[in-house]
């Protein structure tokens, strides 16, 4: 069942940490073998591990999985179970028919890919932010194609803004100093994922990084400045230095879910300000010794990162209970076709 490869790796090298080693039993090690998914596919997931690569048929039994998962099969390759994720991304699906979809597990950084170009967008940014705080991975903002902007030192600074101790790198993504920049993120054992709208460059900076053309690039377009979405699938690649590379598709639309902690954290600052407010309940707006309102008109704060922050809380709350709503709907649901059933074998029965 275990086939050999000729480059074998060790567990460590796929990312493999004590957080998952401490969820295995006594009576699972030895018996068990830790493998970890790098391909998600409609049907089936790709998993790697110490003896190579095999294909996992997804079952309606089995839980949701998604790229970066850690699963444990027993000797005959039978799934056994998925551990627990010491990081998890998620969404809202794109679409009408709200619900959530994971994006990516267990990564320990996140490059969240935005161009100096005219995709230029600070409002993008906080929103991807929140989605790296709510997982609990550590966000690294990579400003893609700086030979293009003019100002990219200006751009960059509106970024940091954000926070003090927000990662923020100015690169161009085709250039190979670009590893040196990001390699303290790199460290063998990590995981790192690529986030960012369509054409914002992740495809070139996962092939810089890897050092070899592995996902497809295309040109920006010349009437919008915006580049080509080229990636179609979630795929988990090993770096020369020992880090695992996730690059993912990219999305042009990204709607937050239950996430206000994240949001919190993305926003510290109005947050903090908030405690310093005369009233508890104060909502930001006219309300008297309104420090939030203060630091605006103090030029202490910018507008827009106020009304963005209540957008996005708006926004992840409005969709946690649609997706509950229809949890419950479901679960309701389900009860009515188990009770309906139960009635018709026992009027089978004669009971």
């Amino acid at each position: 069942m275990k086939a050999q490869t000729s480059n074998p790796v060790t567990l460590t090298g796929l990312g493999w940490q004590p957080f998952f080693q401490q969820q295995l039993t006594l009576d699972e090690i030895g018996v068990v073998t830790p493998l970890r998914v790098v391909e998600q596919y409609r049907n089936e997931v790709e998993l790697a591990g110490e003896f190579g690569k095999q294909q996992l048929a997804l079952l309606s039994s089995m839980p949701q999985m998604v790229v970066g998962d850690w699963v444990l099969l027993i000797e005959s390759g039978g799934f056994e179970r998925l551990l627990e994720r010491s990081t998890c991304f998620r969404r809202i699906a794109a679409g009408h028919q709200k619900h959530e979809q994971l994006i990516a597990a267990n990564v320990d950084t996140a490059f969240i890919v935005c161009s100096l170009n005219d995709d230029f967008n600070l409002n993008r940014l906080e929103r991807y932010l929140a989605m790296v705080h709510d997982a609990g991975a550590e966000p690294v903002v990579v400003l893609s194609k700086k030979d293009l902007a003019e100002s990219a030192d200006e751009l960059a600074a509106q970024v940091q803004s954000f926070s003090a101790l927000l990662a923020v790198v100015a690169v161009n993504t085709l250039e190979e100093t670009t590893k040196q920049v990001l390699i303290p993120w790199c460290r063998p054992g990590q995981t790192v994922v690529m986030l960012g709208s369509s054409g914002a460059g992740k495809s070139t900076l996962t092939n810089t990084l890897l050092g070899e053309q592995r996902q497809a690039t295309a040109e920006i377009r010349s009437d919008d400045s915006k580049g080509r979405h080229t990636t179609t699938a979630r795929s988990l690649f090993p770096m020369a230095g020992g880090a695992m590379l996730l690059d993912t598709p990219g999305m042009r639309e990204l709607q937050l879910v239950d996430m206000q902690a994240g949001v919190a954290t993305t926003f510290a600052d109005i947050e903090e300000l908030a405690t310093q407010c005369r009233f508890n309940d104060c909502q930001h707006h006219s309300e008297p010794g309104c420090a939030v309102q203060a630091a605006i008109a103090a030029d202490e704060l910018d507008e827009r990162r106020l009304l963005n922050y209540e957008k996005l809380m708006r926004e992840q709350a409005m969709n946690a209970a649609t997706i509950a709503q229809k949890r419950a709907s479901a679960k309701n649901l389900g009860k009515f076709y188990k009770k309906t059933l139960d009635q018709s074998v026992r009027k089978k029965r004669g009971e």
